[in-house]
């Protein structure tokens, strides 16, 4: 696919979960929200990180490979990149939830839309 053109909502899935796998990240879920009727997006994806600096890098890694494959007019939002205890990337009909070990058990996310369709990658 040539840089600047917008990826399917399937096709950024699959980035996202490529390049969770490609920086280890552990324990990745996807949460599949369309049966839910929920307005604000389609997918979450939630995954593990064992360090602010590992989920850092995943986040730095995922915005590099979107920017390369989408080009510079990306609107995704990116929130708490500077603790790294639970990294958000908002990319519009996929939001990116990297927790360390701490965060993810408190908030507890599947728990929480235990209604969605989950799918475990790793």
């Amino acid at each position: 696919m040539l840089s600047g053109s917008t990826l399917t909502t399937q096709e950024r899935l699959h980035l996202a979960l490529s390049v969770l796998s490609d920086k280890k990240a552990e324990k990745i879920v996807v949460l599949d929200l369309r049966p839910l009727a929920y307005n604000l997006c389609d997918y979450f994806v939630i995954a593990t990180a064992e360090s602010d600096r590992q989920a850092q890098a995943i986040a730095d890694a995922l915005l590099m490979r979107l920017k390369e494959r989408e080009g510079q007019a990306m609107g995704y939002r990116l929130e708490g990149y500077e603790v790294g205890q639970w990294i958000l990337l908002d990319m519009g009909d996929i939001v990116v939830h990297v927790q360390q070990p701490a965060a993810r058990d408190y908030y507890r996310l599947e728990e929480l839309w235990e209604d969605a369709v989950a799918t475990s990658y790793a």
